[in-house]
């Protein structure tokens, strides 16, 4: 697209994430206008379709843009349709995340990690719990998600966290701190961020690939997102977030066609998994989780 045209250039702030009510009282529809602010390089931000689509764009080594939701939640969906940057996007990274504030913050990522043209992107998840993560997972897409938009969405229970995208699951992490002592996000508030930003240094095929900067800026669009979240800023409402969840079956396992569905695109597409890595591990200890079901 053509940066500045058919768009509003949006001046430190008032961007909006879509809420969808999926849960009684929880959220109320808006625009990329009401909803949200743009907390980094807010003039690389347009929104357009009005406030329905937005473009975050990359413009140098030190200027990207990010966006955050106005509203802090304790469990719950997040969802968007993403069209990532087109052609050579070598050393980019476009982010599509949860994440509570501070230093020792959860997070819960999609990152989307660029290539030099005709190169797939890599797909990169991972959670933190207090400033913790190193449990990576990557695939390959099986579509092209620069030639069209795509839903990505992070679904978050106390009972366990769900990648997908389109759809179909592609990740499972189960809340096993209870029963095996693994740290999972129960009781930071988060908020939901997309971002872009420059990481030549790694990114793109261990870093021997720099970003081509006479191709900047480089954008990646967006078309709504929706949270189906409970907002909560801390205090009493974490333990009333989690009992909405948690009396929800539906939300604390994968259907047997979800599962499926995983495991075959898991087969398939992943490439990279921290439970095989033994670079990864604590004193060289498989981490507990690895040995227990996800789903």
């Amino acid at each position: 697209m053509t940066m500045g045209k058919q768009t509003k250039a949006l001046q430190h702030g008032a961007i909006a994430l879509a809420f969808a009510a999926a849960f009684v009282g929880l959220a109320a529809a808006g625009n990329f206008y009401d909803e949200c602010d743009a907390t980094w390089e807010p003039q690389n931000c347009w929104a357009y379709d009005d406030g329905n689509r937005l473009s975050l764009a990359l413009v140098s080594n030190s200027s990207g843009s990010m966006i955050r939701s106005k509203r802090q939640f304790v469990y719950g969906t997040v969802s968007t349709m993403i069209q990532l940057v087109p052609g050579d996007s070598a050393g980019t990274v476009t982010t599509y995340y949860t994440s509570s504030l501070g230093e020792n913050q959860d997070e819960i990522d999609f990152e989307f990690l660029g290539n030099e043209t005709g190169q797939p992107y890599t797909i990169h998840t991972n959670v933190y719990v207090n400033g913790v993560g190193n449990k990576e997972m990557q695939f390959k897409p099986w579509f092209d998600p620069t030639a069209d938009y795509h839903n990505y969405t992070i679904s978050w229970t106390p009972c366990m966290i769900v990648w997908y995208i389109d759809g179909t699951p592609i990740r499972a992490f189960r809340n096993y701190e209870a029963s095996h002592g693994v740290a999972f996000p129960t009781s930071q508030p988060m908020f939901a961020y997309s971002s872009i930003w420059a990481a030549e240094d790694w990114a793109t095929q261990g870093g021997r690939v720099k970003t081509d900067w006479s191709k900047a800026p480089f954008v990646a669009s967006y078309n709504g997102i929706d949270l189906d979240v409970c907002e909560c800023n801390g205090g009493d409402c974490v333990a009333g977030c989690a009992a909405k969840f948690g009396d929800w079956g539906r939300y604390c396992r994968l259907s047997d066609a979800e599962l499926r569905q995983m495991q075959g695109l898991q087969s398939t597409y992943r490439i990279y998994d921290y439970c095989v890595d033994p670079k990864q591990w604590t004193n060289g200890q498989r981490p507990v989780e690895c040995g227990l079901p996800q789903y």
